[in-house]
């Protein structure tokens, strides 16, 4: 009797020990899985803070796109007054190259 009961103690502890190590595999499966879980999550992170920062520098340069362009309105506005007053004078030119034509009869 003291055999079959070490035989069945040994078969339970032989038993234990199997789904022991059962579930320290599972364990050590969810902690790879964490872990690569983690890792995703990180590079996740780092793609967002890489499109943050492209959006930030791409704000950066539609302002200067703006800036740029107030500028180049002004420098037209500027050419079109230029160009009014070279129209304005050609017609004076003309008128007083008429005038002295006249008075050099």
């Amino acid at each position: 009797m003291a055999s079959a009961s070490s035989t069945s103690a040994r078969s339970l502890f032989v038993e234990s020990k199997m789904r022991l190590a059962d579930r320290v595999q599972v364990n050590v499966n969810n902690i790879a899985s964490l872990a690569r879980q983690i890792q995703r999550g990180s590079k996740s992170s780092e793609i967002l803070m890489h499109s943050a920062k492209n959006f930030a520098q791409q704000e950066h340069s539609l302002e200067t796109a703006e800036t740029n362009l107030t500028k180049l309105a002004l420098i037209a506005t500027h050419l079109e007054c230029q160009m009014d007053s070279m129209s304005r004078n050609s017609l004076i030119l003309e008128q007083v190259t008429e005038q002295v034509r006249a008075m050099q009869r």
